[in-house]
């Protein structure tokens, strides 16, 4: 076993991980401890030397996964996501660069990449992108519609609801999202118009019932395809090493019979 196939087995240690995912979970103490005025002047100088600790532990373990994978680290797509979130982090504060500092909270995302089953939610997730897509471009259109109607309809009485198109969109995706639908915006809106409940009682049904459970739906059997997904290959890399381990011992037998003969 060379020095690269070493270091290799050193990071995918279970032990590896688990470290790292400490660290991780101990920089996001550290950095929500930052926005504390009181605890900063107390022990801000401990609280930004264990955050630097804690960056150049991250800093080492790309290191190391460059030299154990070399360019093979750039395939991952796992590896670019710590490698960015990592840089971030070193880009200098100052001036227009602060808001790329205050960024640096994103190290706790890098526990989804050591983190399996976050991995798995993640790329579920991912993979449901394509048929997201073509709901959101429904939605879309059924904002767009309900837009136009709602402005055609409520505008000369509720400017400040659905005086333009842009304003009725907001408008009906509060709606949409049930937050004061009721007495905050329709209940208003019928006692001028006694027949609105005609149009946003079908809107609430389409778009909150319907196409946003049909997202979760899309979602959920994104997540399962992944987890199937994960059980063929776990089953396919035990198959193969009792089929080694079997090849290996019938080796031994015919060894075993050729020196008796």
């Amino acid at each position: 076993m060379n020095f690269r196939q070493r270091l290799s087995s050193f990071i995918d240690h279970p032990s590896f991980g688990q470290f790292i995912t400490g660290v991780i979970v101990i920089n996001a103490v550290l950095l929500g401890l930052e926005t504390s005025p009181g605890i900063m002047a107390d022990f801000g100088g401990v609280i930004k030397t264990l955050d630097t600790l804690c960056l150049g532990i991250f800093i080492v373990e790309i290191a190391l996964k460059l030299v154990a994978q070399g360019r093979r680290f750039f395939t991952n797509g796992w590896n670019l996501f710590d490698f960015i979130i990592v840089g971030i982090a070193l880009v200098p504060g100052g001036q227009g660069l602060s808001v790329l500092r205050a960024l640096r909270i994103l190290r706790v995302l890098r526990v989804i990449s050591v983190a399996p089953r976050l991995r798995r939610v993640v790329e579920g997730f991912i993979t449901a992108l394509p048929g997201m897509a073509s709901v959101f471009l429904l939605m879309t259109i059924i904002f767009y519609i309900g837009a136009v109607i709602a402005t055609k309809l409520f505008s000369q009485s509720f400017p400040a609801w659905f005086g333009d198109l842009g304003l009725s969109a907001y408008t009906l995706f509060q709606i949409m999202t049930l937050e004061s639908w009721s007495m905050g915006i329709v209940r208003p809106v019928m006692k001028v118009y006694p027949y609105a409940w005609a149009f946003f009682v079908p809107f609430i049904m389409i778009t909150t019932f319907a196409v946003v459970n049909l997202l979760v739906g899309l979602i959920v059997n994104s997540m399962q395809d992944a987890h199937q997904e994960e059980d063929h290959e776990r089953t396919d890399a035990y198959r193969d090493e009792v089929i080694s381990r079997l090849e290996a011992i019938e080796q031994r037998l015919a060894e075993r019979s050729e020196t008796k003969m």
